[in-house]
């Protein structure tokens, strides 16, 4: 599906309010002025308000993107869209994209 490309500075957060930010970027391909993310940069997550064993299995640490464009590459590695998919570690929950810059499209 068609969406939105993400960069660095979009708001993604954890299912349980923590904010994530790529751990990388691609520098050389940017909109809105910022760097793009790509697939292959786990997030970090930062605040995720999930309990500890044994109340809960969190908090969320960081979080990997299992789709991504399966069109448009930086680098050799595809980018992530608006509606990529995420699972966080280790509560196994999803990241949910709120933000991003809403110019450039891909497939």
């Amino acid at each position: 599906m068609p969406g939105f490309l993400l960069h660095a500075g979009a708001t993604v957060s954890c299912s349980h309010a923590g904010q994530a930010t790529p751990t990388a970027s691609f520098p050389r391909v940017k909109v809105g002025g910022q760097p793009v993310t790509v697939q292959t940069a786990p997030y970090s997550v930062a605040g995720c308000t999930m309990q500890p064993p044994p109340n809960g299995n969190g908090p969320c640490v960081t979080a990997q993107f299992t789709s991504a464009a399966t069109r448009v590459r930086a680098g050799g590695q595809f980018v992530l869209l608006q509606d990529s998919q995420a699972t966080c570690v280790p509560t196994g929950t999803p990241l949910q994209i709120t933000q991003t810059q809403v110019k450039v499209r891909g497939q």
